[in-house]
């Protein structure tokens, strides 16, 4: 078996366990957000007209489809490998004639899959809805690599790290949804006083979702070029430090 067919191979697999098991990687993401949607967008909406001249059903449709995609990309990758390393299956993997870098991709296409099966679906759903748009689809394509790129490998590294599965979770709930939830999804940091209007700019996932937002509606709280810089500028490092574990063995060669 050469490298590019065990790229095949691991990604297939990887792929088929998204799939196979949609209705807990797909659907249940996708009914959780857009419930989002309905409760704060249709019933705030009365009461929150407008933000930056948008509907504000509108308004937290991007932040919302950013925040389910991301959280899947690290849960699938993080749970993948975490799985691979407490079966001791992953050794198969890396005794398999594939490169480093091939066994990292492999293993992130089924996060890839799964987090745009979900924006896709949730996109699809929120139109009609809403009646969102996309404005800038290339903005909108590079936002959401990038954002993928940089959860997927976070997910990578979690997995490598993770000793349980509560550490796994830990991060999701302590660090990645509060950052999230503060990083200007359901509203636009130019509403908060100061110095939280300030503190958000130091929020990486303020810049993730302004520049998906930028997608959308061609606006955003901050420069498209800072948001995309930022995010490149956390992405390519993190993706760099799940490279660098799976090139060296580190916590994955027992």
């Amino acid at each position: 078996m050469s490298g590019a067919q065990g790229l095949r191979w691991l990604a297939r697999r990887e792929t088929l366990r998204v799939t196979r098991l949609w209705t807990q990687t797909v659907l249940a993401p996708v009914v959780a957000s857009m419930l989002f949607i309905l409760v704060f967008g249709l019933s705030l909406g009365s009461r929150i007209r407008e933000i930056g001249g948008l509907p504000y059903e509108v308004f937290i449709v991007p932040g919302l489809i950013t925040m389910a995609m991301v959280q899947a990309a690290y849960n699938n990758n993080s749970s993948t490998i975490f799985q691979a390393r407490n079966d001791r299956y992953i050794n198969d993997v890396l005794s398999a004639p594939m490169h480093p870098w091939q066994v990292n991709l492999g293993y992130n296409v089924g996060g890839l899959v799964r987090s745009l099966a979900i924006g896709l679906a949730l996109l699809a759903l929120a139109v009609p809805l809403t009646g969102v748009g996309v404005e800038k689809p290339l903005v909108l394509a590079v936002a959401v690599l990038l954002g993928l790129v940089l959860f997927g490998a976070l997910g990578t590294v979690a997995g490598i790290f993770a000793n349980t599965f509560d550490n796994i979770t830990f991060v999701v709930n302590i660090v990645i949804l509060p950052l999230a939830f503060l990083g200007g999804v359901f509203y636009s940091v130019e509403m908060l006083p100061s110095p939280w209007e300030e503190l958000s700019h130091f929020n990486p996932v303020f810049y993730l979702v302004n520049a998906v937002r930028h997608g959308f509606f061609g606006t955003s709280d901050v420069s498209v070029w800072l948001s995309l810089g930022v995010t490149a500028a956390l992405a390519l490092p993190a993706y760099a430090w799940s490279q660098y574990l799976f090139t060296s063995g580190r916590r994955l060669k027992a």
